[in-house]
């Protein structure tokens, strides 16, 4: 079940998604969050936003104007984006996968 903190994320991607003055309207419908934490660094809090890395090429591609849209919904509060990525064993095969992802 997703945190109260997570919603709130989710939320707000949505509501940028939606405004009818974002220009990044297409590129976020295919974006996905695994989880958001708050984390406190010296005197503020920072949001680590989590995405799984099979989107993580279209969140670099609009970070910048993305972050910008977050961190003026999220007042007091640095924005991180983090790929969250899956090492896999030595036996991935059994996952039905062809090829071990090096990164």
């Amino acid at each position: 079940a997703p945190s109260p903190l997570e919603e709130e994320v989710a939320k707000a991607l949505f509501d940028i998604e939606v405004s009818p003055s974002s220009d990044i309207k297409a590129d976020l419908r295919d974006i996905v969050i695994c989880n958001a934490q708050d984390f406190e660094v010296k005197n503020r809090t920072a949001l680590i936003i989590h995405f799984p890395f099979r989107v993580w090429k279209n969140v670099q591609k609009i970070q910048g104007r993305l972050i910008r849209e977050l961190e003026k919904k999220f007042s007091k509060k640095h924005v991180v984006f983090v790929a969250q990525r899956t090492i896999l064993d030595k036996n991935f095969r059994r996952k039905g996968l062809k090829i071990r992802p090096r990164s």
